[in-house]
C-alpha cells in the first residue's frame, strides 16, 4: 500500500494501450483496459479497512474513501458511493448476457468494476470494485 496519494496521470486520454500496457502490471491491464474481474477473496484490498482513499490505479483520480467501505461479503471492495458524484462514470453491461451497471473511473476511463442495487443506507448501492483496478492510500496519522 502506498503512503502518497498517485501522481495524476497529465492526460490519460492520450495514452494508446500500447503507453497502457507499459505503465500498468498485467492484470491491472487487463481489469482496467480489458474490463477483466480479479477472482473473488485474491485481491490486496477486499478485506483493508483502514482510514483512507482509493484511487484509480491507472490515472491516480481520488475514487472512494474508506467511510464508504463496507463488508459485503462478496470478496471484493465494496462502497455505498463513490468520493464524489463526478469521481466514477456508469455504463450498460449486457456481457453476462443479463444487464448490469460497469463502472469506469471519470477521468481515464479506466474499468473498475459494478454497481449493484443491493446496498446499505443510506445509498442502498453496493460499488463492487477490483482491488488491482485502485491503489489505497492510507490517512498520516
Amino acid at each position: 500500500m502506498a503512503s502518497t496519494p498517485p501522481e495524476l496521470v497529465p492526460d490519460p486520454t492520450s495514452l494508446s494501450e500500447d503507453d497502457w500496457k507499459a505503465r500498468l502490471t498485467p492484470d491491472q491491464f487487463s481489469v482496467l483496459r480489458r474490463h477483466g474481474t480479479e477472482r473473488a477473496f485474491t485481491g490486496a484490498l477486499w478485506d483493508v479497512f483502514q482510514p483512507g482513499t482509493y484511487h484509480c490505479a491507472a490515472c491516480g483520480q481520488a475514487l472512494f474513501r474508506s467511510e464508504t467501505k463496507f463488508d459485503a461479503g462478496c470478496g471484493w471492495p465494496s462502497f455505498f458511493q463513490p468520493l464524489s458524484g463526478d469521481a466514477v462514470a456508469e455504463s450498460d453491461d449486457y456481457k453476462l448476457i443479463v444487464h448490469r451497471t460497469e463502472v469506469h473511473c471519470s477521468r481515464c476511463g479506466g474499468h473498475l468494476g459494478h454497481v449493484f442495487e443491493d446496498g446499505p443506507p443510506p445509498t442502498g448501492l453496493r460499488y463492487c470494485m477490483n482491488s488491482v483496478s485502485m491503489q489505497f492510500v492510507p490517512d498520516e496519522r
